[in-house]
């Protein structure tokens, strides 16, 4: 019975990451469809919105808010390095393929190990050890790094908010461990985003159309839906069992990607996105047979 329900909580968590993945496709395919507006305006617009939802389902909530002590400063650094991630990867939109800047953030999961390994104390085989740096591989082929490609700077840029990303939901896991629920999450990590930006935003505004600010509003209600559910899914399943569903968003990102941009990635992205796909699916695997033996 145990074992069902289990089992039961792991298929609700890769539905959850699944969607999640497909809301955080979105709202990149939203966010490079705005044009060219500062990222900060960017970001504030997307956190705005998604503040908007999350307090509201609050106070339809009616409960009371209580948050431990130990959990100020996981929320604060879940908060920070969010903010740190959405901008780097904002910044990365603006200037790669679509497919190119999602598959460098979701670097996230591989990141969450080693941030695992440094602040939860969980421990690391071999295995997983050269999964990761597999996937360092995979992302070197998409960056393709060299002095004369104007990719480059974007590209570690990208993979810098895989980095933010990565400690930023490792964040979330500690914070689940202490009970604080996905919707305060949210709308802490939110409100801090439109707090930091604001100020940019007023010394840099640039107007909008009104097709722009539409675009940013679904940029922000595409946001709150993945923010919500990958929430929600690394609550029912640990990270080991759902994340690798997280890169079904190199499929979504690739298929609007090309759909609304006309954009084809380059044959050596094509095998930075199957290497680190891989590495996911071995990481997968290792941890689903590691979790059987032990029971």
């Amino acid at each position: 019975m145990k074992k069902w329900k289990e089992l039961k909580d792991i298929y609700k968590g890769m539905i959850l990451i699944v969607l999640s993945a497909f809301c955080f496709a979105l709202m990149n395919m939203f966010v490079h469809l705005s044009g060219d507006l500062p990222v900060f305006q960017k970001s504030f617009f997307r956190n705005f919105i998604a503040l908007i939802i999350a307090v509201s389902a609050l106070i339809k909530e009616k409960a009371p808010i209580k948050i431990e002590k130990s959990a100020i400063m996981p929320l604060f650094l879940r908060s920070l390095m969010g903010t740190l991630g959405i901008l780097c990867n904002f910044y990365a939109l603006d200037r790669l393929d679509l497919a190119d800047a999602s598959i460098l953030n979701k670097m996230s999961p591989f990141f969450v190990i080693i941030f695992s390994i440094i602040i939860l104390k969980e421990e690391i085989k071999l295995p997983q050890l050269l999964f990761v740096l597999g996937a360092l591989v995979g992302a070197l082929f998409v960056v393709k790094p060299s002095f004369t490609n104007t990719s480059t700077v974007p590209a570690f840029i990208a993979l810098t908010g895989g980095i933010c990303a990565g400690f930023a939901y490792t964040m979330v896991r500690l914070l689940g461990i202490h009970g604080v629920k996905g919707k305060l999450i949210v709308a802490v990590f939110s409100g801090f985003s439109c707090i930091v930006t604001l100020p940019w935003v007023i010394i840099y505004f640039k107007p909008m159309t009104i097709a722009q600010l539409t675009i940013l509003i679904l940029a922000g209600v595409s946001a709150a839906g993945g923010q919500f559910t990958i929430t929600a899914a690394y609550t029912y399943a640990p990270a080991r069992d759902v994340s690798v569903y997280d890169y079904t968003q190199i499929i979504f990102a690739a298929a609007l990607g090309f759909l609304v941009f006309g954009q084809i990635p380059d044959l050596l992205s094509w095998i930075g996105y199957i290497i680190i796909a891989s590495m996911a699916v071995l990481m997968f695997v290792y941890n689903r047979r590691k979790l059987i033996r032990s029971e």
